[in-house]
């Protein structure tokens, strides 16, 4: 039989009390006086046992954690069992076992899996700790009962294991990105910041050049609602607006490099169409590439409104991983000012109580300046195939910018108008392309700056001598021909 004989208030019944009750009471049953007699009895025959588990405190991954089984009992033992609970409470997986009756321990793990040590019959050491050892965990006693000797009763406790994981990365990304940079229009920028491995979440906050950053909830738009403007919307009464004067030579000197499109001016400087070949008048060897000074456009911005307090909106999301942790993206949005937020110092700090402190990844933003071009081969001939790649730049550029390619004067090789990505392929480069020049426009939301590049040919021995043979056999076809044309006539004369 099994069973649990502690009395409801934890006391055992004394035969002493029944004695008290009846003085107490004066008037009692037969039947309740023989129902408490059978009941004291009972109790000294089946003795009594309880069992409790010091509660824990939340462990971090790699610590040692020591489970304690405290019973008492003044019966014999018959063991003391040890359950880790999954699935809810549905499974309940026997690690370890304390057999008094031979005085021997084992574990009911996989030699490869084991790791739990008794230290003192009921007391079970768990070394190293994991993030799957999270969760409920049992201590099931039994103690022989007194009067037949063959039966055991239980009892049990049960403690909760709380494991911690501190986060293991974090980054900063740009979203939606490469993007072009609009000079004449607002744009709304999202940083993202990722935090993954921690558990529980940990708690992501954003500053701005080292101080923290107030930040509005973002409320998530509902269906049939106006969009993504549904979400931006602030509580909060509006503030006064500014006018971000620029330097009117500044300005001017920005305009004079614009086209009609509002691209910067292209450079006519020679014509790219006409060809330089070895021997021609004004011809001298040269490299070939020509690096053309940088059109910088990148600082130069319109006399934009903006707010002088900008309205961060911020939110997150949980992802709930494979190994019990979780990724957190958190992401702030605000109406960007390249006129104020360039080499703005941005940082997200994550707070964990696995963590003695802080965590932190930062950018700078920063718009493009002067892209180094590396142009493949160096010495480019008729009939190459010329790479021209973005190397680097003079700074470090973020977000990730924009490549666009294009020939000034003219279309591509290709015969497209421009090219986009870090590097512009040019097969087969014909004569005519020499002294062509090429645009490399980098940009990103916060500016956009032009690089131009010349691309001189040269003339290829291989392909001259190919020409001279082809002209030098013209000829000899032309007197072959002649020569024919003569003894056909002659033939003919003298049959006739």
């Amino acid at each position: 039989m099994v069973g649990d004989t502690q009395p409801r208030n934890g006391e055992p019944l004394k035969t002493d009390g029944v004695w008290d009750l009846l003085q107490n009471k004066g008037k009692m049953t037969v039947f309740s006086l023989c129902f408490l007699l059978c009941a004291d009895l009972l109790d000294l025959a089946v003795g009594y046992l309880t069992v409790t588990i010091e509660s824990l405190p939340p462990v971090v991954v790699g610590d040692t954690v020591t489970l304690k089984c405290n019973f008492k009992t003044d019966g014999r033992l018959r063991e003391i069992v040890w359950y880790r609970v999954t699935d809810g409470g549905t499974i309940k997986q026997k690690i370890f076992t304390y057999d008094a009756m031979f005085n021997t321990n084992y574990s009911h793990m996989e030699d490869y899996r084991r790791r739990e040590d008794l230290v003192y019959q009921s007391t079970v050491r768990l070394p190293e700790v994991r993030i799957s050892d999270n969760g409920p965990y049992e201590c099931h006693v039994g103690i022989y009962d007194r009067a037949t000797r063959e039966k055991v009763v239980l009892a049990s406790g049960n403690v909760f294991l709380t494991v911690m994981s501190p986060p293991l990365s974090i980054s900063v990304v740009a979203a939606d990105t490469p993007a072009p940079f609009s000079r004449y229009q607002a744009q709304n920028f999202t940083l993202v910041c990722i935090v993954s491995g921690g558990k529980p979440a940990p708690t992501v906050y954003f500053k701005r050049d080292g101080e923290l950053i107030e930040v509005i909830p973002y409320i998530q738009p509902t269906a049939g609602g106006e969009g993504g403007a549904a979400g931006l919307k602030d509580s909060r009464p509006p503030r006064p607006l500014i006018s971000r004067e620029l330097d009117d030579t500044k300005m001017q000197k920005s305009l004079s490099l614009l086209d009609l499109d509002g691209r910067s001016a292209r450079l006519f400087t020679e014509n790219p169409l006409r060809g330089h070949t070895q021997g021609a008048p004004g011809f001298e060897p040269s490299p070939a590439t020509e690096i053309i000074p940088e059109t910088v456009v990148s600082r130069e911005f319109p006399r934009w409104v903006q707010s002088s307090d900008p309205l961060y909106y911020f939110r997150h999301v949980h992802i709930p991983l494979n190994d019990g942790t979780v990724e957190v993206r958190a992401m702030i949005t605000w109406t960007l000012n390249p006129q104020l937020d360039n080499d703005a110092l941005f940082s997200c700090e994550v707070k964990h109580p696995a963590l003695s402190m802080p965590m932190q990844a930062e950018i700078t933003l920063a718009a493009p300046k002067g892209p180094k071009l590396l142009m493949s081969p160096t010495r480019a001939k008729v009939g190459d195939t010329v790479r021209i790649t973005v190397q680097g730049f003079q700074n470090e550029v973020f977000p990730e910018p924009l490549f666009t390619w294009t020939r000034v004067g003219g279309r591509l090789l290709d015969g497209s108008l421009e090219h986009d990505g870090k590097e512009l392929v040019l097969e087969r480069v014909p004569a005519e392309l020499n002294g062509s020049m090429y645009r490399c426009t980098a940009q990103n939301p916060l500016g956009s700056t032009d690089t131009h590049t010349r691309l001189i040919v040269f003339e290829n021995p291989s392909m001259m001598k190919g020409t001279q043979k082809l002209n030098n056999a013209a000829p000899c076809m032309e007197t072959l021909g002649l020569t024919t044309a003569v003894l056909i006539l002659t033939v003919t004369l003298e049959l006739t």
